[in-house]
């Protein structure tokens, strides 16, 4: 059996980087030059959800096909070679609109153009890596990603101060030397596993991809569970502030802090995560995080201390890591042979799917009851999960 290539794992990570790192810098400022047109607050939000939709549309459609083509750069890679580019030449002009139509433009060309490349060059993952490895080599991923994104936010909100155009720059540049990383080092020939036997295997349309996974039973109980726990995740990812502000008392910036520690510690477990679903399995890993979540989010649901809320979201944030790590490897590992792109945009399309959905949802339960629901919203969901993922046979092994 062909053994993994860390080296060529952390170099494929440099796609994930450069995902990670756009899109924080998109996520922190592009509301504000919307500010600048748009008062409503509603609306800069349904805008700033277009990736969601995009990825809805696109994703399994784009991982569909990356399945079934092949060209001398392979079945990945020329979606990197159009996307990326043309993301870069898009996250350029955002900045230099000249009025609100030019930005909308320019902001939904570049949701267009890296939904060209996400599925792809994620799939490219579980393509060089075999299914005992993946929970390992998706934590190298994942580190990278997180380090982006760090970047962005910290590097970022120095650039914007001294010029607003600078971070869309930084992020423009480091996707060309990420594209550059990729095609130098990433031949998929020669790196992905059984390239030849795959490509000659039966190809599949989206239709017939679609009606295969409703008979796949884990795999479908799975993308349940991912659903499930991105809801959960996304009502408190993008309500928190209020809730913190309106229900505990704190500032924006101090609960804006306050999440981070979930992230840093999500980050810092990363890899300690991918060798615990190596060890265990995929399956009992995901279950021990889940468990977890569960536990932690009742317990935030009893605090008001800002102090107890950061230090339970560093334990969130581990258990996090235990089911988010893990989980893209073991939809990956359930899907039938030639099919990984398709199942990665299966894999987008339901967490999407939880991104637009939950951040009304859980709103409309705050309206209705009361701030104080945010958390067992999010422990309901997550229980949820946990149901789906009990059901599963697949030990992930």
């Amino acid at each position: 059996m062909k053994k993994t290539n860390y080296i060529k794992t952390f170099l494929l990570g440099f796609g994930f980087f450069a995902i990670s790192l756009t899109w924080t810098v998109y996520n922190a400022f592009v509301p504000l030059l919307l500010k600048r047109f748009i008062t409503s607050a509603a609306l800069i939000g349904f805008i700033m959800t277009f990736d969601n939709y995009f990825a809805l549309i696109m994703q399994p459609a784009i991982g569909n096909w990356s399945d079934r083509i092949n060209t001398k750069f392979g079945r990945r890679m020329p979606f990197v070679l159009i996307g990326m580019p043309l993301a870069t030449i898009f996250i350029i002009l955002m900045p230099n609109y000249s009025g609100l139509a030019t930005l909308i433009i320019f902001l939904l060309f570049m949701n267009l153009s890296m939904s060209i490349f996400r599925a792809p060059v994620i799939s490219l993952m579980p393509d060089i890596t075999p299914k005992k490895d993946r929970s390992m080599a998706n934590s190298i991923i994942n580190f990278m990603g997180g380090i982006g994104a760090v970047a962005a936010t910290l590097v970022g909100a120095i650039l914007w101060s001294k010029n607003n155009k600078y971070p869309f720059y930084m992020a423009a540049v480091l996707m060309v030397l990420s594209l550059i990383v990729l095609f130098v080092f990433i031949k998929e020939k020669n790196d992905v596993i059984d390239y030849e036997a795959i490509n000659d295997g039966k190809k599949l349309n989206l239709i017939e991809d679609i009606g295969l996974l409703f008979k796949n039973r884990d795999a479908f109980l799975l993308l349940l569970a991912i659903c499930s726990w991105f809801i959960a995740y996304q009502g408190v990812q993008s309500i928190f502030t209020l809730y913190a502000k309106s229900y505990i008392g704190v500032s924006e910036g101090t609960a804006a802090m306050t999440l981070t520690f979930f992230s840093v510690a999500f980050l810092l477990f990363a890899i300690p995560a991918g060798i615990l679903g190596t060890k265990l399995g995929k399956r009992k890993t995901i279950l021990i995080g889940i468990t977890g979540m569960v536990l932690v989010f009742i317990l935030l649901s009893l605090t008001k201390s800002i102090t107890t809320i950061r230090m339970l979201f560093i334990v969130g944030g581990m258990f996090w890591s235990a089911v988010n790590i893990n989980s893209y490897p073991f939809i990956a590992d359930m899907a039938p042979d030639g099919n990984i792109g398709t199942y990665t945009g299966f894999y987008y399309f339901f967490s999407s799917v939880a991104a637009i959905v939950s951040p009304p949802l859980v709103g409309l339960f705050m309206d209705l009851i009361s701030y104080k629901v945010l958390f067992i919203y999010s422990a309901v969901f997550y229980f949820v999960a946990l149901i789906f993922i009990l059901l599963i046979k697949n030990k992930g092994k």
